[in-house]
């Protein structure tokens, strides 16, 4: 399974196995320029524990513990994933693992979205009472692991973009319970989770 220690998330609990190692890093390794010129890349295993601890934790990038890259880095990277569909690809080898072994907990799952401020643009940027920002959505099973992903404008609503990050899944199925904040509350929402 995608390890937690018994420490608590906040703590800096995420940890991969060296088999779920094996199965992402060559996902999501970096290609190096042809002409081998810039800096080296941090370690990919660290830069994804340095992601799935924002996400698991819903804390704030710069609140990113020190045994971690920087958190610029993580959040860099964690982009050009999401843009790429790397993300999507490395993480549906780790469900199908967990899903094997029977430790995927999918009946109640958790959403949320926190907003990156983007004044110098960049990925689905959007109006915010402060400037530009982009809004970065994520669906995690009850054991922590994400489950779908979205980098999404900072401007609509998260009521519709729970929609449109639950149909990035990387399971087919939708949860039969979704817990979030008032911003979920939606009876569409409900009804079509109901109808799954």
């Amino acid at each position: 399974m995608l390890c937690l220690s018994a420490r608590a998330p906040m703590a800096g609990g995420w940890e991969l196995t060296e088999e779920q190692g094996e199965m992402v890093e060559p996902v999501l390794r970096p290609e190096r320029r042809s002409d081998n010129r810039g800096r080296p890349w941090h370690d990919t295993r660290a830069v994804l524990k340095g992601v799935l601890w924002v996400l698991g934790a819903g804390a704030q990038g710069r609140e990113l513990a020190e045994k971690y890259p920087p958190y610029q880095t993580c959040h860099r990277r964690f982009q050009q994933w999401v843009r790429s569909g790397k993300l999507a690809e490395a993480l549906q080898p780790l469900v199908r693992h967990l899903q094997e072994q029977d430790k995927l907990k999918f009946a109640e799952a958790l959403v949320d979205a926190t907003l990156a401020s983007a004044k110098k643009g960049g990925l689905g940027v959007g109006p915010t009472r402060r400037g530009k920002g982009t809004k970065i959505m994520a669906v995690a099973a009850a054991n922590r692991l994400p489950l779908a992903v979205s980098v999404q404008s900072a401007a609509p609503a998260e009521c519709p973009l729970g929609e449109e990050v639950l149909a990035a899944s990387f399971r087919d199925e939708l949860p039969a319970r979704l817990i979030g904040d008032k911003a979920y509350d939606s009876d569409r929402l409900d009804e079509k989770l109901e109808a799954a």
